[in-house]
């Protein structure tokens, strides 16, 4: 056994045990930064070290100071776990080593994103044809469709950004609703297009038809992008896609689509209806690490016109052998990147479409059995309809509610995080972990019930 498969060896064994452990594990960390920093020790050594030693020494001075995140009972943010096969098939990436910028470089990396972009396409109930481009992430992946609709409505006033750049060109506006996440705006400053134009929306975070189309008619027609997002971050809700989409369209905007998590309730026959109408929109984008559980990083940026994204993102340099049918980089901003499609198309091929159904219909019903539960509490109420996966709850006040919250991160059985929604304070918890069960589901509630009575 040589000094690589040792150290692969050791890897493999503790993370093994730490994937065993995730069931009944506190969800917490365990152990500071500073702990974790003198366990490891400061000071570089003068000599070598045997790569399995060293591998050991990371696992067991890290395990303490590690959150439960792939755990069923993680409701912090939006992250997802791990499917089986995405993580089988990101430890083989990592072997691989691939770099996946040119199909001549790697045509099996090339046929993998061919094949699990017309998937998701499929799935999601978008155009075929859409040019998918694979991300870091979600904030990556409206970064990317963001380019192409500000480069394209530019276009159609004459004006080439990739030649003449932004400054002293027409101004770009862009209008989104006010619950907007803010991987939005983090987007658009990136864009050098600023914060957009906000539009009301309702109680549950949807954006105002109406006050929509009066937004777009004040000022003429000039470049215009229009944001609408499929899964509130608080409420779950969607926007009403057809009456947004059909104004936007009466402006000449381009429609872009946040759907970070919400866009895949359009795998599902029971929640298809909340994205009606989306796929009538110019680009959409969604995260493979939320809702279809992929390891981190992987983002899907998807545009209609694969013409108006190769204008935004392609790069040309003399040593690169440059595909006439394209090549993966020509759809997304890192030059050098990861084979992200690899887990991809292995969670969809594992999971299947009636697999993927289920496991969007799953998450939704445990948000429903926290919603009830949490209902059920005294002092308690949820504020959001429980339409996909987000629970907003409070208890009474501002004051109650972050001490509930407290007591539950003191506890450990859970982690779920806090926000501030509409002026208040508020639990929310998400779910988007495939291996959450009913009795984790159960335990968390009874660990909600605790603090609150505590108090």
């Amino acid at each position: 056994m040589d000094a690589r498969e040792r150290a692969l060896r050791q890897a493999h064994d503790h993370a093994v045990r730490w994937l065993a452990s995730l069931a009944d594990r506190r969800v917490p960390a365990r152990a500071s930064v500073d702990g974790i920093v003198r366990a490891l020790g400061a000071h570089l050594p003068d000599g070598p070290s045997p790569p399995a030693d060293v591998v050991d020494l990371l696992a067991t001075a890290c395990e303490p100071g590690l959150t439960a995140f792939p755990s069923g009972r993680f409701y912090g943010f939006v992250v997802g776990g791990t499917e089986p096969a995405a993580l089988a098939a990101d430890w083989l990436v990592s072997a691989w080593d691939q770099n996946c910028v040119m199909r001549a470089v790697s045509p099996a990396y090339a046929a993998v994103e061919e094949i699990a972009g017309a998937w998701l396409l499929d799935l999601l109930g978008l155009p075929g044809g859409s040019a998918v481009g694979f991300t870091t992430g979600a904030t990556m992946a409206n970064f990317t469709c963001l380019a192409a609709g500000r480069d394209a409505v530019l276009r159609r006033v004459g004006r080439d950004v990739a030649r003449d750049g932004l400054a002293g060109g027409p101004a770009v506006r862009v209008v989104a609703g006010e619950d907007r996440h803010m991987a939005v705006d983090l987007a658009l400053r990136y864009l050098g297009l600023g914060r957009p134009e906000l539009v009301p929306a309702d109680e549950q975070g949807r954006i105002d038809p109406e006050a929509l189309r009066h937004a777009l008619a004040v000022g003429g027609r000039r470049p215009t992008i229009v944001i609408l997002q499929a899964g509130d971050i608080h409420s779950g809700a969607f926007d009403p896609f057809a009456e947004t989409i059909r104004a936007a369209r009466e402006a000449d905007a381009w429609v872009h689509v946040d759907g970070a998590f919400g866009l895949w309730a359009a795998a599902s026959p029971a929640y298809a209806h909340l994205t009606a109408s989306v796929a009538h929109a110019d680009s959409w984008a969604t995260d493979a690490h939320k809702t279809l559980n992929v390891p981190y990083d992987c983002g899907l940026a998807v545009v209609r016109d694969p013409s108006a994204l190769r204008a935004a993102m392609a790069l040309h340099g003399e040593y690169l052998i440059h595909h006439e049918l394209g090549d993966p980089v020509d759809k997304v901003p890192e030059l050098s990147r990861r084979g992200r499609a690899f887990p991809v198309w292995a969670a969809l091929r594992s999971l299947g479409r009636s697999g993927v159904a289920d496991l969007v219909e799953r998450l939704c019903r445990h948000a429903r059995a926290f919603g009830a539960g949490i209902a059920g509490i005294d002092g308690a109420s949820v504020l959001n309809d429980v339409v996909f996966t987000q629970v907003c709850a409070e208890f009474g006040d501002d004051e109650r509610t972050d001490r509930v919250l407290d007591r539950l991160l003191d506890d450990g059985t859970a982690w779920i995080s806090g926000s501030t929604w509409r002026g208040r304070r508020v639990l929310r918890i998400s779910v988007s972990n495939w291996s959450t069960t009913d009795d984790d589901v159960t335990r968390t509630l009874d660990a909600i019930r605790r603090a609150a009575a505590d108090i």
